[in-house]
């Protein structure tokens, strides 16, 4: 099969595009043909080797955490799935294949709605599956509020829609330019920041309930101050977390349980016209040294992704 692939850790540069041999399911996962692949934060992250758990890649890798595509191969144990289906979902990130490539298996998936577009699919997985995990140990109950710092990425546009849902009320920092996208997706937007407090104070704002650190750009204080409770705020991104008393929530490679729950309910939500994956840029698969380039630079609105069409290239 047709693979971007990186044998060293490093910029955007070490991708290349390269044959290899494709992946088979073991028990309990599906291989699928892939359609569009995202490109999130933590896939930057693995590649250039900035993070501890770059470390339990092993190389050469194939890089991707989401992917959505047409079922081709399934595992032992898997029930409800055939071949054909479409679905999108999350890979096993400790495995040589990732979802930038011509196939792919996941361990975690959901069946696509009919008219969920495959960028949107595909950028969606690791996204509704890190604010899920984040929203079920915050725990915000309907009616109360919840700040999400640095509102307007890929994982913060995602948990401001899901919280919604679920009947919190959600206030989102993000720059200016941002602002109406916040209202879009239903969130009450403020300039993020140093000063917030006196921002959500001069907007005769309700107390902040929980707090969602999506950015991790050093507002733990702040965001301690304004919920009144260590308990009442969960980091993403912030690893400083723990000598706050703040939970630091780093997903399937820290050793963290996978929600299971949060693909099936998107979709669901999609259906019923209440959830969208904003998506920031879209590039082919031949262009993914652009596409990490540009989620290098941050995502300001919604998710990078990568369509995987055919081999061309090669």
């Amino acid at each position: 099969m047709f693979a971007v692939q990186f044998d060293r850790f490093g910029g955007p540069d070490v991708l290349h595009l390269t044959t290899t041999d494709a992946p088979r399911p073991a028990a309990g996962q599906i291989r699928i043909r892939v359609q569009a692949a995202g490109v999130s934060p933590v896939d930057v992250g693995l590649r250039a080797g900035r993070t501890p758990m770059s470390a339990k890649l092993p190389l050469p890798h194939i890089p991707g955490v989401d992917a959505a595509g047409i079922v081709d191969e399934i595992g032992d144990d898997v029930d409800g799935v055939t071949i054909g289906d479409h679905v999108f979902g999350i890979v096993d990130l400790t495995q040589l294949g990732g979802a930038t490539a011509q196939f792919a298996v996941l361990q975690l998936w959901a069946r696509k709605p009919p008219t969920m577009p495959w960028a949107q699919a595909g950028a969606a997985g690791s996204s509704i599956e890190t604010a899920t995990r984040a929203l079920d140990l915050l725990d915000p109950q309907p009616g109360t509020t919840l700040l999400v710092d640095g509102a307007a990425g890929g994982v913060g546009s995602i948990a401001i829609q899901l919280a919604a849902a679920r009947g919190i009320r959600v206030i989102g920092t993000a720059r200016a330019d941002n602002h109406d996208f916040l209202r879009q997706l239903g969130a009450t937007p403020v300039t993020y920041g140093p000063g917030l407090t006196d921002r959500l104070n001069a907007l005769d704002l309700p107390r902040v309930d929980r707090a969602l650190d999506v950015a991790g750009a050093g507002t733990l204080t702040e965001l301690l101050h304004l919920t009144g409770s260590p308990t009442a705020v969960v980091s993403l991104a912030d690893f400083t977390a723990p000598t706050h008393g703040v939970r630091l929530s780093m997903g399937q490679l820290a050793g963290e349980p996978d929600g299971r729950h949060g693909l099936n309910a998107a979709a669901t939500l999609f259906t019923e016209g209440r959830f969208t994956v904003p998506i920031e840029a879209a590039f082919p698969i031949q262009k993914a040294t652009d596409a990490h380039e540009t989620a290098e630079r941050g995502s300001r609105r919604g998710k990078i992704v990568m369509t995987v069409d055919d081999a061309q290239g090669i």
